[in-house]
């Protein structure tokens, strides 16, 4: 599993994510700080990575393209930094990973997650 982590979240989440055994890269060492959404996800599916964001505008892209490619991983909660989400995120990361690695969105909030397997529609 290979995480690409979008820029509205702290590249802390790389090492976090490291220390459990994911691989993940943060979008400002790859990519402009300035991407649009479309091409973080068209970085994301040629390089076979999962979208991390806080965004909705991945789901929504997801949905419109009826795509199957990238998986989007969101947490969504007002506390997204790692001190408050790790354990949720990896023990989800690690519950889906056979379904991430086929195309899936899923959504992380403090108290459940929900899977949805792509295409969405």
């Amino acid at each position: 599993m290979r995480l690409l982590i979008d820029m509205n979240l702290s590249p802390r989440w790389v090492d976090v994510l490291a220390a459990a055994g994911i691989s993940a890269v943060h979008w400002m060492d790859i990519g402009s700080p300035h991407a649009p959404d479309r091409q973080i996800m068209d970085y994301a599916a040629a390089n076979t990575m999962i979208v991390l964001t806080h965004d909705l505008d991945f789901s929504a892209i997801l949905a419109a393209t009826r795509g199957m490619r990238p998986s989007v991983v969101q947490i969504r909660s007002d506390e997204i930094t790692p001190e408050a989400m790790a354990s949720i995120l990896v023990t989800a990361l690690l519950q889906v990973a056979d379904d991430l690695a086929a195309g899936a969105l899923l959504t992380i909030d403090p108290k459940r997650s929900r899977l949805r397997l792509l295409p969405l529609g």
